[in-house]
């Protein structure tokens, strides 16, 4: 009963053949693979974006009372 049988899964697949058609399958599967595809191209797009940047050394974030501007400092100090 826990596992199938060779004629459980001949009768799915005749199942699966009715009602998508013969035609379809492959046409289905194809669009699957473009969008697996699609999806990992994406995946190392963004990996080599990410690893392509340096680390800014001016967007460290400000100490705590710190001026954020030479403007800021000059109003600060006068």
């Amino acid at each position: 009963m826990g596992t199938w049988s060779v004629s459980h899964w001949l009768i799915l697949l005749a199942i699966v053949l009715v009602m998508f058609g013969a035609g379809k399958i492959p046409t289905l599967m194809g669009d699957v693979a473009k969008g697996i595809k699609t999806f990992k191209k994406g995946m190392k797009d963004d990996e080599d974006e990410t690893a392509a940047k340096p680390a800014d050394p001016a967007a460290k974030p400000l100490e705590h009372g710190a001026p954020k501007t030479a403007a800021e400092s000059s109003k600060a100090t006068g």
